[in-house]
């Protein structure tokens, strides 16, 4: 039986984004769906900036953003006629920290899509049709039940892996399997993992694709209307003609209980709350019934077996953070399993996966829950809408992990000092080749699947010249000279930049210190977070941090049990 590193089970958004970035890193990658063909669903509206920049440093961002459209103004109706139009992005742009002011929006089927022939690009290909039944964990006597696994650096002597039995066709055998398989998740089921929290059955929305007769609406607007029995929402669908979304409060019963969704219960909501006809509705289909649905695993790790995304985790659809939350999920967990799969770190550093996503998941429940709150409220009144669930919250581009272990080490800031701080996600900046002279990004700099070192002042040059001579590439760790506008940068390393407009610096906050010599070292994670930030003369920080990544390197034997000479 082959053995495979990594199987993905689902191949949704999450699914897909892991299996790229696990692809990229060289992982042997599976990815199995149990649908027959790749769903054509339009349940997200699309990626928040923070997932853009995620989409960008997998390489797909342009695709994306040219297969979509920007978010639209929202006009709001009243007793059929229009009473507000808001357009909660007219005031969010690119900034020189953020190059995605705004999320985008893309049918779902259209990005997984996009996602797919980036997999195939590294030789994998969806495998429909494969329904998994069975996981069985190969223990090993060193094995605790617990996070841990006792392989040491992943491969190890000790052969940990997961049996898995499908509905038909022959079992496979991978060393780690993650449930990206959404809320009714048979990974999860298998593992026995409870999905505690509440479904609210009064909160009942029907969705569908549907298509309406050409030039009945105005295809530049989102349009809302809510009325004291109901509501019925419509947005246009990027890359068709005359596709929209459509979500309304149900048809209900003589006892109130909300009716299946079907074309025709459609078409009398349309009638019913809008100044067009039943008929204008020419074509229904991908129609579903969502519930507010509130839950969460209580653990996101059982061994060898990791869930993502919404079979981890689902929330109220209010601020759109569902898909949004899974892909940031899946960038969080792709570089850890790389570099256990790689033997570069130990297993342990799994456990930091859960350390980091579970607190996130939680908060987003509240954030979701507390904007539904705000919007149920707010289309009580005339003029409201769903504008009052998009918040600077909802970007992505904020939330960080301060308070995990990989944020340990350098130096504390104080409360107030300019500057992310470790475990914040890292700042982009325009900057420039300091070879070339040609314009460039940070987030360029970092992108691809490796640690990256910056350094400031001239007081770095030792540190990176140490971490460059430890790792020189065969492990995935770069550094990267940040020079001042003023420095003589004659000799500068081939990887290094310019900020020249001081972008850089206001950024990371390193423009304060008055010493010209001394200087900042900032450790950057494959997933763009700050892991150390550190005075220049903190080598040892630097040096155990990218120890706990990436081993020791080439300067010493690869046991992760060694203790570095040089310490």
């Amino acid at each position: 039986m082959g053995m495979t590193d990594v199987l993905i089970v689902g191949a949704g958004p999450t699914g897909l984004v892991l299996a790229c970035d696990l692809a990229r890193r060289g992982a042997a990658v599976r990815v199995v769906d149990r649908s027959p063909a790749p769903p054509r669903t339009s349940r997200a509206k699309g990626p928040n900036p923070r997932s853009l920049e995620i989409l960008d440093d997998l390489g797909v961002a342009e695709e994306v953003l040219a297969a979509g459209s920007a978010p639209l103004p929202m006009l709001k109706y009243r007793d059929r006629r229009p009473v507000a139009e808001a357009d909660p992005w007219a005031d969010s742009a690119p900034s020189a920290d953020a190059r995605y002011g705004r999320g985008w929006l893309i049918a779902q089927w259209r990005l997984e899509g996009i996602l797919r022939d980036r997999l195939a690009g590294y030789g994998v290909r969806v495998e429909p049709g494969r329904e998994v039944v069975g996981l069985a964990q190969g223990r090993n006597e060193d094995e605790s039940g617990s996070g841990s696994d006792g392989d040491y650096g992943g491969h190890g002597a000790y052969g940990g892996h997961v049996d898995v039995t499908y509905a038909d066709g022959p079992a496979g055998r991978a060393r780690y399997v993650v449930g990206c398989d959404g809320a009714h998740s048979s990974v999860r089921k298998l593992l026995g993992i409870p999905f505690e929290g509440t479904t609210a059955e009064d909160q009942v929305m029907v969705c569908g694709d549907v298509d309406l007769a050409d030039g009945v609406l105005d295809r530049t607007r989102w349009h809302q209307w809510f009325d004291e029995d109901g509501a019925v929402m419509l947005c246009p669908i990027p890359g068709t003609r005359t596709g929209w979304w459509f979500q309304a409060g149900p048809e209900r019963d003589g006892r109130g209980r909300p009716l299946a969704p079907t074309a025709d219960g459609f078409r009398r909501l349309l009638a019913h709350h809008t100044a067009l006809p039943g008929r204008a509705l020419t074509r229904a289909e991908l129609l579903s019934t969502y519930r507010v649905n509130v839950r969460m695993a209580d653990r996101f790790r059982a061994g060898r077996v990791l869930l993502a995304g919404d079979a981890a985790h689902v929330h109220a659809i209010a601020g759109g953070l569902g898909m949004n939350t899974g892909i940031q999920d899946a960038f969080n967990l792709g570089w850890k399993l790389g570099l256990v799969l790689a033997g570069h770190a130990d297993a342990e550093l799994l456990d930091t996966y859960e350390e980091e996503r579970l607190p996130v998941a939680a908060r987003t429940l509240d954030l979701t829950s507390e904007r539904l709150r705000a919007t149920l409220e707010a289309i009580r009144r005339p003029g409201g809408g769903l504008d009052a669930a998009i918040t600077p919250d909802t970007t992505g581009l904020g939330v960080g992990y301060r308070w995990s272990s990989l944020a340990a080490g350098g130096r504390a800031q104080e409360a107030g000092e300019p500057g992310p701080r470790a475990g914040d996600r890292a700042p982009d900046a325009p900057c420039a080749d300091a070879t070339t002279g040609e314009r460039t990004r940070l987030h360029r700099v970092f992108a691809g699947p490796g640690t990256t070192v910056l350094g400031f002042g001239p007081g770095s040059t030792a540190v990176l010249r140490e971490t460059a001579n430890a790792y020189g590439g065969d492990a995935g760790v770069r550094v990267c000279r940040v020079y001042a506008a003023h420095e003589d940068r004659a000799g500068a390393e081939p990887a290094a930049v310019v900020d020249d407009a001081g972008h850089v610096a206001a950024a990371y906050g390193t423009g304060a210190s008055g010493d010209p010599a001394a200087g900042t070292v900032v450790v950057v994670r494959p997933d763009q977070h700050v892991g150390v930030l550190a005075p220049a003369d903190d080598a040892r920080s630097v040096r155990e941090y990218l120890r706990r990544l990436h081993g020791t390197g080439r300067s010493a034997e690869r046991s992760p049990g060694m203790v570095d000479a040089a310490r």
